[in-house]
């Protein structure tokens, strides 16, 4: 009998493969086990085991694995089942979901390794001068890996001169699979056994009588290890105020010793753990209706104001999750958030709580994964981004999905295409846990099917503490420049408020979701503004570094003094960003101290840290921000929320353009007066009687609500109809355009709905790839999978066309 299993390759395919294994083998491999498989002709793969069967393949031969890499499985079958679901709803490969869940640290590199060939007779003399090099090299050691012998080279084209010496038998290739995952090693001394008396010690110290600093270090040790066993020498460094070389000296006499123990890389401190916190009355009532909703409905909408006081509502029904043993999984939409909601999690469960999100490097999400796997005490509630969805839970009770709304949860390049929040009830449901979503300004889908029934609806209508809802000011830009009661782009009103604010002591938010100084450059004599190469769209300009970028492709160039086409050097800069209202915030304050928080200065690791830190703690007046300001933050001494123009989002050709600006001026406007202190908030625009302004001043989110859903039915967008957006691109504008109209008629004659396009969008070429869309519009009454199957046939009926092979096809399901 032969014994084959089913695996899953990190590629961008959507069938599995079969491999062939011994008995003994088959014995022990396990589901949700690691293997390393050839692929190709030369290529090792880390697969991921999903099946064990007798079955052989009919249209290959089934190659023999390379070798087990797991003991036990690293990932458990909900998981896979979670997997194969993304696979087949967003249409995309399982390799694609495999590669996107797994921290990459799992998928083991493939490094070609190159040794001299055995037996070879090779006259040194005569070889090329690179070629020698590389020989030499293989005299020293045994074998080099490809980026060894770029360096010895001082090359980046190596192939051709490695690929002459297999040729000529001199050296041969081979694989070898590498662990990238390395644990993190703490270096501790202890005293050797033979000082350990006290006898043996007064003599030690005696002897050490001269070296005054080794003395101190043994000392410090002892009063150390009285309170704990096991020290570090990092430990010992600072209790003894002596240097790394000292201790090195006494571990060299013999006196002490080095071992070294495996530490997690994140460590939150188990001693903060304090009392579950005190709810309001309000706050009491709305948990008490989550708990009796989770009774009928697995998934509850809480649908409460800015400042409410949502999380303290989440610990408490944390809590009782806790109690029965479970684990929780807290998703934020920006890791921003991670940072404030990390220390007050902490303050309540102690080192209960992980952190999952893609700055932390590999090895540390390795830890939060491999703790989450052993149900860990160190893992019971998992903070984290979209991707701690992939995590290996096996008890998890509850999801929170805290800002719902927030586009961010929807993952829009590359493949996997899902949406956090939808995933997220799908793997509550194989689970059988519960989903709370939390908003002020909940998605129309999702408010939708609270009102429909198919989710608990809960409300919390008042903020914590009986705080008042922040004074909503319109500001009229065209009347402000009219009378000339404009200082750079703030009106007098803006500024008046700011100074008063400044003068309290009090902090300034102030919103503005366009980074860079400038999005355009326009010469005043031609009219010529400078483009990117690759892409069709203006570069921004970067006063800090004098640079022109492109933000789509990263195209980079210096600021030039003179326009490239007339030479004329009266150029100006159209339009605002962070940037500049930044500049202009240090001319009109001279005094007050300014931050800037956009995704130019939160580059680094702990670059979100260092801004909201800073600004908690009051070392910054004005906090000038992207829409990174929108998302949940809770600043106390904030009481004025200056919104710079309204009107950049509110036209913007999307169908929920409307919707999100209303989102993202409520939300903006909900950083300000969180406290005892009254809020105000200042939104500068040129069309103040706009309705969605109109209601973002009364908070009126049932007015849009009602309004958007009326007009969503009558155009058939979601929530009535289901959407997929098909992407075409390739550099060859001709060939994309008659494979577009190809695509378009196949699918307008096979699928009897509507189907819109091939259409450019706003941007239609990026990075040298010009792009068409095709918009797929599915009606309820519609079967959704027997459509995506029809769609899925007709593409690879497409990509079966030889003058359309090269058209690269983007599928993204419920894109919005």
């Amino acid at each position: 009998m032969s014994y084959f299993i089913e695996v899953v390759l990190p590629l961008s395919l959507s069938k599995t493969f079969t491999y062939e294994v011994s008995e003994t083998e088959f014995d022990f491999i396990k589901i949700g086990m690691r293997v390393a498989v050839p692929f190709g002709r030369s290529k090792i793969y880390t697969a991921l085991v999903i099946g064990l069967h007798n079955d052989r393949p009919l249209q290959y031969d089934a190659k023999q694995i390379h070798e087990i890499l797991d003991h036990e499985p690293i990932v458990n079958e909900i998981q896979i089942a979670h997997w194969q679901w993304i696979a087949s709803y967003y249409m995309c490969g399982i390799g694609d979901v495999y590669r996107s869940a797994l921290p990459s640290a799992f998928l083991l590199e493939n490094e070609t390794m190159i040794s001299l060939q055995r037996n070879a007779v090779i006259e040194s003399e005569s070889l090329p001068d690179d070629q020698f090099l590389i020989w030499q090299a293989l005299q020293q050691q045994s074998t080099l890996k490809v980026h060894d012998i770029v360096a010895i080279l001082n090359k980046k084209q190596i192939f051709p001169i490695v690929q002459k010496m297999i040729d000529d038998g001199i050296v041969v290739l081979q694989d070898e699979i590498s662990e990238i995952y390395k644990p993190k090693l703490v270096r501790y001394v202890r005293l050797v056994p033979q000082f350990a008396t006290n006898d043996r010690l007064e003599i030690l110290l005696h002897e050490l009588r001269n070296a005054e600093k080794q003395k101190q270090v043994i000392l410090a040790y002892f009063s150390r290890s009285a309170i704990n066993a096991s020290i570090t020498v990092q430990q010992l460094v600072e209790a003894s105020g002596a240097t790394v070389a000292v201790i090195k000296a006494l571990i060299d006499k013999g006196i002490f010793e080095e071992y070294h123990l495996q530490h997690d890389r994140v460590v939150f401190d188990a001693d903060q753990s304090r009392e579950s916190p005190q709810l309001s009355e309000a706050q009491l009532v709305t948990y008490h209706k989550i708990t009796h909703e989770f009774g009928t409905r697995p998934t509850v909408l809480l649908h409460g104001l800015t400042s409410s006081g949502k999380t303290e509502i989440y610990i408490k029904v944390i809590e009782g999750f806790l109690a029965k043993g479970k684990q929780v999984l807290y998703l934020l939409p920006e890791i921003a958030l991670t940072t404030q909601l990390v220390s007050r999690l902490v303050a309540y469960f102690g080192n209960q709580v992980a952190v999952f999100h893609s700055k932390y490097n590999n090895n540390e999400r390795v830890e939060v994964w491999r703790n989450v796997l052993s149900r860990s005490e160190k893992a019971r509630v998992v903070i984290g981004a979209r991707s701690a969805l992939f995590l290996p839970f096996d008890r998890l009770g509850l999801i929170i999905v805290d800002e719902e709304h927030e586009q961010n949860f929807k993952q829009s390049d590359p493949a996997p295409r899902y949406h956090a929040r939808d995933a997220a009830i799908v793997l509550a449901n194989m689970h059988e846990a519960k989903v709370l979503l939390g908003s002020a300004t909940p998605s129309i889908e999702t408010y939708y099917n609270a009102q429909s029934g198919k989710y608990g609806l809960v409300e919390l209508t008042e903020r914590y503490g009986n705080v008042m809802m922040p004074d909503i000011e319109l500001v009229d830009l065209k009347d402000k420049y009219f009378r000339k009661k404009m200082s750079g782009h703030f009106s007098d009103t803006l500024l008046e408020h700011i100074t008063d604010a400044l003068a309290l002591g009090e902090q300034v938010i102030l919103f503005q979701n366009r980074r860079g100084y400038s999005p355009v450059i326009e010469c005043m004599t031609c009219g010529n503004v400078p483009n990117c190469m690759q892409c069709d769209v203006s570069l921004t300009y970067h006063k800090h570094k004098n640079q022109l970028r492109c933000h789509y492709c990263g195209y980079m160039t210096v600021k030039h003094t003179h326009c490239q086409v007339c030479s004329s050097v009266d150029l100006m800069t159209k339009g605002f960003g962070t940037e500049q209202i930044q500049q202009e915030l240090v001319e009109l304050f001279p005094t007050a101290r300014i931050g800037r928080m956009d995704q130019d200065t939160t580059r680094g690791k702990f670059g979100f840290e260092k801004i909201i830190d800073g600004f908690k703690n009051r070392e910054t007046d004005i906090l000038v921000g992207t829409q990174m300001l929108a998302k949940g933050l809770d600043f106390d001494n904030v009481t004025l929320v200056g919104i710079m123009n309204a009107d950049n989002m509110l036209y913007h050709p999307d169908f929920r353009a409307l919707e999100r600006s209303f989102q993202m001026m409520t939300q903006v406007a909900g950083r300000a007066g969180r406290s005892e202190k009254k809020g105000k908030v200042i939104i500068q625009t040129y069309n103040p009687v706009h309705n969605t302004i109109q209601q973002v001043t009364r908070n009126d989110y049932e007015g849009m609500y009602t309004e958007q859903l009326y007009e969503r039915k009558i155009y058939k967008y979601p929530p009535y109809y289901k959407m997929i957006r098909l992407t075409l691109k390739h550099r060859d504008f001709d060939k994309l355009n008659a494979g577009a109209v190809w695509l378009y008629e196949v699918l307008n004659q096979t699928l009897n709905i509507p189907v819109l396009g091939p259409e450019e969008p706003v941007i239609s070429r990026i990075r040298n790839e010009y792009i068409r869309q095709i918009l797929i519009k599915i009606p309820p009454d519609y079967p959704l999978q027997g459509t995506k199957k029809t769609i899925r046939k007709i593409l690879d009926s497409f990509e079966a066309v030889a003058q359309f092979r090269a058209i690269k096809t983007i599928v993204n399901v419920d894109f919005y």
